[in-house]
């Protein structure tokens, strides 16, 4: 009963992952089936830059603090190992959705482009953006990431190890495809408000400092080997591919 209930916990945190994803895509296009970023509650600007800064700045606070060792050793004191990854997943998805649902809008147009070829172009950086993520998170491994893999492994009686470090497919071009993917779909729209443009400068800088404290602590887990990989390769913007392993 055990292993099923740690299962079916791991299983709640990815298909809640894949619905606050969906709804963040809608958020971004500003459709509005869920909610627009130019939807929704209005404050008077002071106020709605205070709360929207906040929002951002609890969700990268989380996000980060999170992920950090020494955190992940206390919540270990408190929830089972095996669903370290998955209760990080749950937090995050319950922090980006009530971010989505909280963010005030700022309805002021920045830029607006209308010639259609130039909004098709934009739209396709946009889904190729969404498309890069999803990429990316399969060429580490994408069940490990989203905390499906340990789960899976409890489940079934196995001991669970770590993925191995390894350079494949985009990884040798760029140290950090899935960040460019959110970079695209953060900044890819033919309509950008003044809250649009909040929200993607405030999430940009959190993904940048966010990825200095990471690529700190995998310079301390793989040390040499990742070093050299960073020598070789950018993080954000493709450079020639590197063909060590």
């Amino acid at each position: 009963m055990k292993r099923l209930v740690v299962l079916g916990f791991g299983a709640f945190a990815y298909v809640s992952f894949l619905g606050v994803f969906a709804v963040l895509v809608d958020f971004l296009v500003n459709a509005g089936f869920i909610r627009g970023i130019d939807h929704g509650p209005a404050e008077s600007v002071p106020v709605a830059v205070a709360i929207n800064l906040a929002l951002v700045a609890l969700f990268g606070v989380s996000h980060s603090v999170l992920a950090r060792p020494a955190v992940k050793a206390r919540c270990e004191q408190l929830i089972p190992q095996v669903l370290e990854r998955s209760t990080y997943v749950l937090v995050a998805n319950g922090v980006l959705a009530l971010m989505v649902w909280q963010w005030r809008s700022l309805p002021d147009s920045i830029w607006s482009v209308t010639l259609a070829p130039v909004r098709v172009v934009i739209w396709a950086l946009f889904g190729g953006g969404i498309a890069l993520v999803i990429v990316a998170t399969f060429l580490t491994d994408h069940f490990d990431l989203f905390g499906l893999r340990q789960v899976w492994l409890y489940a079934r009686g196995k001991e669970y190890a770590p993925v191995p470090f390894r350079m494949r497919g985009l990884y040798k071009w760029i140290r950090h495809p899935m960040m460019l993917g959110i970079f695209a779909m953060l900044w890819a729209t033919p309509s950008m408000s003044v809250g649009h443009l909040l929200f993607a400068v405030g999430m940009s800088v959190y993904i940048v400092v966010g990825v200095a404290f990471e690529e700190r602590a995998l310079l301390r887990s793989l040390g040499k080997p990742y070093e050299e990989y960073r020598r070789r390769v950018r993080a954000f913007l493709p450079s020639g591919p590197s063909r060590r392993p």
